[in-house]
């Protein structure tokens, strides 16, 4: 397996693809291209795969992509693509165990079916949990951080470390770490009070309801663009300032959640979603005096 000249790969069991269209891989189903792409077989195989790239190789780590918008001139560099479908949850010493790669709603089911509670909200948190950790995600309440007990880390070498809390500075949609060596999530442990399993059952099925009735999951999107400013709301500053429906090259603030780029169609490129992204961040400053932070990660090339 080579990666480029003079990078040559050995007993690895992951995949290696070379100009992956991130469209594929991202949620709001446009971007452009990663050099290379890397699905890792399983936590040995990524291992093996980190202790053989370039120490210059830029990496980017990614879930289900559901928060990341990939310019349309693509990525340099390696992808790494942590989701995978066959993963799940564990019960391991009274704690949940889950790799980076396991959505996070599953995380929620599988905690309530265990008679475990206050994990709820993450079945409202369209990503994984290696997502969910990187921003401390968060809805209906509920942040990651506020359930974790331990994660594990690894690094450029391909060593693995385990972390708690204070190992990072954790704040609304914010992680970072407390250190400048560059590490990625790929598993954590959650501790959680035990609760009712229908009890808990029933929450999820009530926020999954409440986000239909009030989201536009059925398009291409990204989840929530902005966070939410100290005492207001997004959706509501964006929607006070008349930006509901505004278009650009079939990308469109959502009529059903103002703080929501949708996609229909998947025909727009990235470039009109960013487009879109710093219109309503500018237009909502000019009116309000309030700078909406984005929320949604942008990264790559311009084209």
């Amino acid at each position: 397996m080579n990666m480029r000249a003079g990078a040559h790969f050995t007993g690895l069991r992951g995949d290696l693809r070379l100009g992956e269209p991130m469209a594929r891989h991202v949620s709001w189903r446009a971007g452009g291209a990663a050099e290379r792409c890397y699905l890792p077989a399983d936590l040995d195989d990524l291992v093996a795969f980190l202790r053989q790239v370039p120490a210059d190789e830029p990496l980017l780590f990614v879930g289900l992509g559901s928060n990341l918008l990939v310019r349309s001139g693509g990525l340099p560099g390696t992808v790494v693509l942590m989701h995978s479908a066959k993963k799940r949850p564990e019960l391991v010493g009274g704690r949940i165990y889950a790799e980076a790669g396991v959505a996070s709603p599953k995380v929620a089911r599988f905690a309530s079916r265990q008679g475990l509670g206050g994990a709820e909200f993450l079945a409202g948190i369209p990503g994984t949990i290696g997502g969910a950790l990187a921003m401390n995600a968060g809805c209906y309440g509920g942040e990651t951080w506020n359930v974790v007990d331990r994660v594990m880390t690894v690094d450029r070498t391909g060593e693995l470390h385990e972390r708690s809390r204070a190992d990072y500075t954790i704040g609304y949609r914010r992680c970072v770490p407390n250190t400048a060596v560059e590490e990625w999530f790929v598993a954590a442990w959650f501790r959680l009070p035990p609760g009712d399993a229908g009890v808990s059952l029933e929450r999820i099925r009530l926020f999954l309801k409440r986000r239909i009735a009030t989201q536009p999951l059925e398009l291409p999107n990204a989840g929530s663009v902005f966070r939410n400013p100290p005492g207001d709301h997004a959706a509501r500053l964006i929607e006070a300032c008349g930006l509901k429906g505004l278009e650009r090259g079939g990308a469109r603030v959502s009529e059903k959640h103002a703080n929501f780029i949708v996609n229909p169609d998947s025909r727009a490129g990235a470039d009109d979603i960013e487009w879109l992204i710093g219109r309503v961040r500018a237009v909502v400053l000019e009116k309000t005096g309030i700078d909406l932070i984005p929320e949604v990660r942008i990264v790559g090339r311009a084209a």
